[in-house]
């Protein structure tokens, strides 16, 4: 399968008699063709009309003009149903756009429908879905990564020319990694967080999926900036990358941090031979590397789990079969009925680890100093960037695992090791294709940079991109 190039059709439109409503209607049926990947939870209904609008108006301006973006399923999109993946809320449709769809619409961009994603964003592996597993693309029988399963799918499968996902600790640089694609988690306050289903408010950020920087780049510009709806925005004005990146950037002016040996004794062979096949090319291109350790890297899981426990029991607090969502009456307790059967086992694993860590006794003994890690993380990560331009690091220390292979669910949370720290600190990452296994799985490798540094970030990724 390959993945769309959006340059390339928009140049097909001005330059032939194809338009973005006869491009669209090719996705579509692309995408019933490949139902068995499980992707798509809805369609949005108005597509085609949407698709034949932007061809039939003089949209100048619109930076997004007939891009096809699908959507995570925790976004709300008026028009479709919101499920998050969950049985809570598998009927439930929400009553307005969120920020980045009304942003995307406003650019011309087409919205497909919402995909498929691990219950409430709550899973490495796309596994965890009441409506099913998402499907490998190009690895029947393997894992596309998680949470944004269908969002990296869509994307890899060439089902859209961009999708939305949502990065918690991870869950669109890993998938991303998974599927052989790009997947951008930017700096928390970037992008509105206005109309997402919370998992934990503080460590959630809206994030980018494609198959090329250029791409990314418009899609960030496009939803990025100041929302009056989330105060956790960042008053900066929207991002200016899309022309930032078409600058060549001068590689041997690039000084890029990696990790000491020891940081690397945990990875997958396959994994640090690509690592390491990188280093040496860049080098001989005269990027000049300096070895970094990373301050308080050993509480990086631990600090992790803690938080996003904690702000999901909080924030999950809702869903309790009275105001909205699955509701349960076959017991007098309905809120406890409604709770057991609409929540999976992983969502209801987190929920009861969260309110221990909030607990009386337990308060000041996990929560509180989970959020002195917290700041102490931050602040090693400044020390890094006042030394470096960006931190290279692998995306996953191992390769996509076969379905049902990882059983053990703190395992499963060690497979996150090198992408919640972004997320603890606020830095943006993003997650880039690097190499392949022997057996010619996807390898990811990641960059990271200082806080509200995107921009800088995708330039350096494009520039690395274009020479590995």
């Amino acid at each position: 399968m390959q993945v769309l190039d959006y340059a390339q059709d928009v140049h097909s439109v001005q330059e032939t008699t194809q338009t973005f409503a006869g491009i669209t209607e090719q996705l579509i049926k692309r995408i019933n063709d490949q139902q068995s990947l499980n992707v798509f939870l809805s369609m949005n209904p108005n597509v085609i009309q949407d698709a034949q609008s932007i061809d039939q108006h003089n949209h100048e301006g619109m930076s997004l003009k007939g891009m096809t973006i699908a959507v995570k399923d925790n976004i709300s999109t008026t028009g479709m149903p919101m499920t998050c993946g969950s049985k809570m809320l598998e009927h439930f449709q929400p009553m307005y756009d969120a920020t980045v769809i009304e942003r995307l619409k406003k650019n011309g961009a087409i919205i497909l429908g919402k995909v498929n994603m691990d219950e409430f964003a709550m899973g490495s592996s796309g596994e965890t879905s009441y409506f099913g597993p998402t499907h490998h693309p190009q690895f029947p029988g393997y894992v596309p990564g998680g949470s944004s399963s269908g969002s990296a799918v869509s994307v890899a499968a060439g089902l859209s020319h961009a999708s939305l996902g949502s990065d918690t600790g991870g869950s669109v640089r890993q998938p991303a990694a998974f599927c052989g694609i790009y997947g951008f988690k930017p700096s928390y306050g970037r992008i509105s967080r206005y109309g997402l289903t919370a998992f934990a408010s503080s460590l959630d950020q809206i994030g980018i999926f494609s198959g090329d920087v250029a791409t990314m780049a418009l899609v960030f510009d496009a939803i990025s900036g100041h929302d009056s709806h989330d105060s956790t925005t960042d008053p900066r004005p929207a991002a200016q990358s899309s022309e930032i990146v078409k600058k060549p950037l001068d590689l041997q002016t690039l000084t890029l941090a990696i990790l000491p040996e020891q940081e690397l004794m945990g990875l997958d062979n396959d994994v640090r031979r690509v690592y390491e096949e990188l280093v040496r090319k860049l080098t001989a291109l005269g990027v000049k590397f300096i070895h970094q350790a990373i301050p308080g890297s050993k509480a990086w899981i631990p600090t992790y789990y803690i938080l996003a426990t904690a702000e999901a029991s909080s924030n999950l607090a809702r869903f309790d079969g009275v105001r909205y969502g699955w509701r349960d009456s076959s017991t007098n307790d309905m809120t406890t009925a409604s709770r057991s059967s609409g929540f999976g086992m992983e969502v209801k694993r987190r929920i009861m680890l969260g309110t221990y860590v909030l607990s009386s006794g337990y308060y000041e003994a996990y929560y509180v100093k989970a959020q002195k890690a917290r700041r102490a993380i931050a602040q090693g990560y400044s020390s890094i960037f006042s030394k470096a331009d960006a931190l290279l690091l692998p995306t996953t220390a191992g390769l996509p695992f076969k379905r049902g292979e990882i059983k053990n669910p703190l395992e499963m949370y060690l497979s996150d090791y090198f992408t919640v720290s972004a997320n603890i600190a606020g830095i943006p990452a993003i997650s880039f294709p690097a190499g392949n296994s022997s057996e010619g799985l996807p390898i990811g490798m990641q960059l990271q940079t200082a806080l509200m540094n995107d921009e800088v970030l995708l330039a350096i990724t494009q520039a690395i991109s274009s020479v590995h």
